[in-house]
């Protein structure tokens, strides 16, 4: 097999007709927390959260906080996920876990479990599709195998976007239903395959995030586009 760079899944769109679905009905619901903000992307606006000047419901939690740092898996397909109360803190490790990937030692299955240990057990909230987009399909992932593709990433900095703390501003009672939080991560993703590989590339993504103060975090979706 020629020494070229397999599609990876920042370059692969792996959606299904039931994930737009469910963001559609995912942002039905925070059109109706949020109305306020109907300029906005639905989704986005589900995820947005409190001002940045103001502390967070979620970050009052007595549970102790985890550094993404502390979340490589060793021998795990998937790290497992921390148990932080403080959004930021845990979209960083999330966003560590979806852009690392080893098809050398782990199969496509052992991924897949080892992510969905980081999703909220709320289904009301779940969307396991726009998450599971973020994976390669089986034939590639196997194709992806027998290149010895395998992806490491480092996070930089995470926040708020603007849109969620301006609609939590004009709101500030509607986190409270269901805790659910978008973040903003940036980082860098490595891919090697073969003795070769692509060196570091930048990317960001915006991901939803579940933080009930009487809970550990949870991932609760992707979102489709990057807020700002």
């Amino acid at each position: 097999m020629p020494k070229k760079r397999s599609r990876t899944p920042a370059e692969h769109t792996y959606g299904a007709p039931s994930s737009v679905l469910r963001r559609v009905l995912l942002g039905s619901l925070v059109l109706a927390v949020l109305l306020a903000l109907a300029g906005l992307l639905a989704y986005l606006t589900r995820s947005e959260s409190p001002a940045a000047s103001s502390p967070s419901p979620a970050a009052t939690s007595t549970r102790p906080s985890a550094s993404p740092e502390a979340t490589d898996g060793g021998g795990e397909a998937i790290a497992s996920p921390p148990r932080t109360s403080d959004p930021i803190v845990f979209a960083k490790a999330a966003t560590k876990v979806l852009w690392t990937y080893d098809t050398r030692s782990f199969s496509r299955a052992e991924h897949v479990a080892g992510l969905k240990r980081w999703m909220t057990g709320e289904k009301k909230y779940a969307d396991w599709e726009s998450v599971s987009d973020q994976i390669p399909d089986p034939v590639l992932w196997s194709r992806m195998h027998d290149n010895r593709q395998h992806a490491t990433a480092k996070v930089g900095e995470g926040h708020f976007p603007q849109a969620f703390k301006t609609a939590l501003a004009q709101d500030p009672g509607a986190i409270t239903e269901a805790y659910v939080y978008a973040v903003t991560v940036t980082g860098k993703q490595s891919i090697a395959w073969n003795g070769s590989g692509a060196g570091a590339e930048s990317r960001s993504t915006t991901l939803a995030v579940q933080c009930r103060p009487d809970k550990a975090c949870a991932l609760v979706g992707v979102l489709p586009s990057v807020a700002p």
